[in-house]
């Protein structure tokens, strides 16, 4: 019986800042941009890092849902009011550390944001 090797998996979090009063982009920025994106995630791909990714819409759109007396009550979000908000993920399987932060500097150069690396807790399936 084949047994199958799992790697730890991380999370790759792409954080904006609200009103961040960066030059608009040109549209030749805009896909040259996007061409960078597109050329990391294929090379996560081939490489079988990629699990899931996903660009999230601003925070003013998130909905908080909580236990409160005994109720569930929902407000409108984010969660945490703060200028710093998350705008998307990868969710990647890499051997150690070492590697999902160079996964992490291949990010953060594509998408001109900062990344924080976060490892999953218990065992990988």
């Amino acid at each position: 019986m084949i047994e199958e090797i799992t790697m730890p998996h991380y999370m790759l979090s792409v954080h904006s800042v609200a009103g961040d009063r960066r030059e608009p982009m040109t549209d030749e920025q805009m896909k040259q941009s996007s061409e960078q994106i597109a050329i990391l995630e294929q090379e996560m791909r081939s490489t079988g890092t990629w699990v899931f990714s996903g660009r999230l819409h601003e925070p003013d759109t998130a909905t908080v849902v909580r236990i409160s007396g005994g109720e569930v009550v929902t407000t409108d979000g984010p969660f945490v009011e703060s200028k710093e908000h998350l705008g998307g993920f990868y969710i990647i399987q890499a051997v150690d550390l070492d590697a999902a932060l160079a996964w992490a500097t291949k990010t953060t150069r594509a998408v001109g944001m900062p990344v924080e690396v976060w490892p999953f807790a218990g065992v990988q399936t």
